[in-house]
């Protein structure tokens, strides 16, 4: 039997950074970010595996240094603009590397109030969401970068419909008008290539706040469509959200949502003394958590004819 690998790559995992940035016409005026960090290596990498030969391995424990030192050297605010230093650095000191990627969690830190008043240094973390990117950089090519937010949890007690779909003799789902709506987001949106082609583009639009602004768009966005829109269903809902990220952020390319649909459902009591808890009557709900639906969408913007 012949067998060859057919591709690689390696790295570090769970790399936990977390880093202060002081004002400098105040010190004690403070923000942090706290990241989780992997980066994987590609490139002429194969004796490794085939040969049990280390001489091209760049250590793992040498990639987890980097990430520090970078952090240290450079500004980590936004979290694309540090993947791609990341990316770039490992592209262009190793002559053998020919792509990294560099995927950072950003774990959400917020300062709270303190007698009416944001406090200087003082942070709650607020809930399990995190803000991601994901930045792929090969050897004379532009860089790839995706953003997103993950692990917001949204309910909304009304708002909600499901009627008119596709009914045969195994459907049991009863049409409803008016139901608990829930999810975890998990939303992804990719940048134009030719507007993060370079480092030097990437370092730009940090500098101009374009990755935050699309983040806090597509965060309110989602959390004010969630809300407002009587949803006819999930796919609806998510399509609606990734046409307005799409129209109010034109540096976007396409924007991906995965949406479990929890579920909440009505708890018949009638049983007892004929107590009434369903339809418009309906106040006592029961989680599940398995099954749930799970809807994925990707919405690209049409390329334009000019």
């Amino acid at each position: 039997m012949s067998v060859f690998l057919e591709s690689s790559k390696y790295g570090k995992d769970n790399v936990r950074v977390l880093k202060v940035k002081r004002d400098p016409q105040n010190p004690a005026k403070q923000e942090v970010i706290e990241l989780t960090v992997r980066v994987l290596l590609e490139g002429e990498i194969e004796e490794s595996y085939t040969k049990a030969d280390n001489a091209s391995i760049v250590p793992t424990d040498t990639v987890k240094n980097t990430t520090f030192i970078l952090a240290k050297q450079h500004d980590v605010w936004p979290i694309e603009r540090f993947g791609a230093t990341l990316a770039n650095h490992f592209v262009t000191k190793y002559a053998h590397i020919h792509a990294a990627e560099a995927h950072i969690i950003q774990h959400r830190w917020t300062k709270y109030n303190v007698q009416g008043t944001p406090h200087l240094h003082s942070f709650i973390q607020d809930g399990a969401e995190v803000r991601t990117a994901t930045v792929y950089k090969k050897e004379g090519e532009a860089f790839k970068i995706t953003s997103g937010i993950k692990d917001l949890t949204v309910l909304k007690s009304t708002g909600s419909k499901f009627y008119g779909y596709n009914v045969c003799d195994f459907t049991t789902l009863k049409e409803t008008h008016d139901r608990i709506l829930s999810t975890d987001v998990d939303a992804q949106w990719t940048w134009i290539p030719s507007k993060v082609s370079t480092y030097e583009a990437v370092n730009e639009l940090g500098e101009k706040g374009e990755f935050d602004s699309a983040y806090e768009k597509a965060r309110n966005i989602t959390l004010e469509t969630f809300a407002l829109e009587n949803s006819a269903s999930v796919q609806a809902t998510m399509y609606n959200i990734s046409e307005s990220i799409l129209k109010e952020a034109p540096l976007l390319d396409t924007v991906t949502y995965l949406l479990p649909n929890k579920h909440y459902v009505e708890l018949d009591l009638s049983w007892h003394h004929g107590l009434k808890n369903t339809g418009k009557d309906a106040e006592v709900y029961v989680p599940l958590n398995h099954p749930n639906g799970l809807i994925k969408s990707v919405v690209k913007r049409t390329p334009s004819k000019l």
